[in-house]
């Protein structure tokens, strides 16, 4: 059948279109996406703004058209933390569905870490041994791990790259001293964090997954997307390291000219190399092999493991 996922995040509100049948792998058969950037469509008591509102009411009608044209029939959506923090994030919600029909649920950050970790562990299978899943959204960081398909532990902290670029790096670029400060405050708010993930013991594999982590790897030699999504693909550190303070010193058109870092994502790369670097140093990765599924095809298999 075909099945339709509306993915509401911090950055980008995303339509995927999939072939699922249950056992078999779901097919991509159609994307359709926006950057609505609603982490930037807050007002200072962290509403989202009635603009931020609008545009998302008349995307998401507009998903609902392509998935109709696309004959979705079965189409659900999520929301990840820009809505879910917002004050008024239940009313805007309310909105989407008078006005399309739409019903979007509210996934916390618990849900998006358990629900990547399923597509990881179902992209690398059994034979991956104990997983370590890290995946950086626009509004946060999910990290997870475990030997089965729901993981031991699950975590998410606030450290999106959208969220530390808004929030603590200002300036095209960034001053030296505001870098420093957003590397000191990320890496302790990861640090109090790590209890449970060492007490889990050592990983057998590690994983990193979204957007930012693709580009971060792209950009310290992983292969292009030309060659598909099952070339071998890998972060590592060392790279990472080598290439952030040069990184911290250009503006965002210079960015945007990087191999694999389009110009909508490039003001937040410096964001997500911090945390990415911080994440990996902290739990003792030195390289990172970089998953093609994330949040929607797990919430796909979710869906399909109920339906069976």
């Amino acid at each position: 059948m075909r099945l339709g996922v509306i993915d509401v995040g911090s950055n980008t509100v995303h339509l995927l279109v999939v072939d699922a049948h249950t056992g078999a792998q779901p097919l991509s058969a159609t994307s359709h996406k926006r950057e609505l950037r609603l982490s930037e469509h807050v007002t200072d008591d962290g509403n989202i703004s009635e603009r931020g509102r609008s545009q998302l009411v008349e995307f998401v009608a507009e998903c609902l058209t392509v998935a109709e044209d696309q004959g979705v029939e079965d189409l659900m959506g999520f929301v990840t933390s820009a809505i879910r923090e917002a004050p008024n994030g239940d009313d805007v919600l309310a909105e989407v569905k008078d006005r399309t029909g739409v019903i979007l649920d509210v996934l916390s950050g618990e849900d998006e870490a358990r629900l990547t970790f399923l597509a990881a562990r179902r992209w690398f299978g059994w034979s991956a041994g104990t997983l370590l899943v890290a995946d950086i959204g626009g509004g946060s960081l999910e990290i997870a791990q475990g030997m089965d398909e729901d993981p031991d532990v699950a975590i998410s902290l606030p450290l999106g790259a959208g969220r530390v670029t808004r929030d603590h790096l200002p300036g095209d670029p960034p001053g030296l001293a505001a870098v420093r400060e957003t590397r000191k405050l990320v890496r302790a708010s990861i640090a109090r964090e790590l209890r449970p993930l060492a007490k889990a013991g050592a990983p057998d594999r590690m994983v990193g997954t979204s957007k930012t982590m693709r580009s971060l790897a792209r950009i310290t030699g992983a292969a292009p997307s030309s060659e598909g999504m099952y070339a071998a693909r890998f972060l590592e550190r060392a790279a990472l390291d080598d290439v952030l303070p040069r990184i911290a010193k250009m503006p965002v058109a210079q960015r945007s000219s990087l191999p694999g870092v389009s110009e909508s994502r490039a003001h937040q790369l410096l964001a997500g190399g911090i945390v990415v670097s911080a994440t990996m140093d902290l739990l003792g990765v030195d390289r990172l092999e970089i998953c093609p599924w994330a949040l929607r095809e797990g919430l796909i298999l979710r869906r399909l493991d109920g339906m069976h």
